[in-house]
């Protein structure tokens, strides 16, 4: 589905759909397209989203506070809440956050995982550690989540620090779309990575919203 949400708007505001639902989906805002996506292609009318801005990736630690004031502030107004975060670089404090305040959260460390599949990527992980991953919103927005905050549009000479010890990168695509694989590729020859792309569709997200 081609959502017109602009993703630069993901990326530093987040996104809103809310309609009377009985459950909210807090999610990341990486993840508004494909949850958008899934809610249509399973008719799940019942369902509400809410977006924090996806930028918070690149603070870790400001997410679980984040997560907490969203529940706070909609927990009043639905049967149910479910985060559509996995851990996410927060240490485990956003999972101890979420039992807490009684709501569940997609299993795994991180939106890499679960769209192989968290099985899958635990049996490849070990054999993967030389991969950079990126997702489709990751390719669309590859300046704003690595270029820049690493510094790399300034100081090209960078990569070999960040980068040197990496050797391919993964394109976990969700869609089928050549001008994203044509984009990844070019990601991939910017930071001097072989390229392999790997169609994961929506993985273990599908399995945890259809709980829901």
């Amino acid at each position: 589905m081609q959502s017109p949400i602009d993703d630069t708007v993901l990326t530093q505001q987040g996104f809103n759909s809310v309609g009377g639902g009985r459950s909210l989906i807090i999610a990341c805002g990486a993840l508004a397209r494909e949850i958008l996506a899934l809610k249509e292609m399973n008719g799940w009318d019942h369902m509400d989203l809410t977006c924090l801005p996806a930028i918070l990736h690149v603070y870790p630690e400001k997410i679980t506070d984040a997560v907490q004031e969203a529940v706070l502030k909609h927990k009043s107004s639905y049967e149910q809440i479910f985060i559509a975060y996995a851990d996410c670089g927060t240490g485990g404090l956003l999972e101890a956050k979420c039992q807490e305040l009684g709501v569940q959260m997609i299993e795994g460390p991180h939106c890499y995982s679960f769209f192989e599949g968290n099985a899958q990527f635990a049996k490849i992980a070990e054999d993967e550690f030389t991969a950079f991953y990126l997702t489709d919103f990751l390719v669309r927005q590859f300046e704003a989540f690595v270029i820049k905050p690493m510094g790399l549009d300034r100081h090209p000479e960078l990569r070999d620090m960040y980068f040197g010890n990496y050797e391919k990168l993964v394109y976990q695509a969700q869609t089928d779309d050549p001008d994203l694989t044509r984009k990844a590729k070019l990601c991939a020859e910017r930071l001097g990575l072989s390229f392999e792309r790997r169609f994961t569709g929506y993985g273990d997200l599908q399995v945890a919203l259809r709980e829901v």
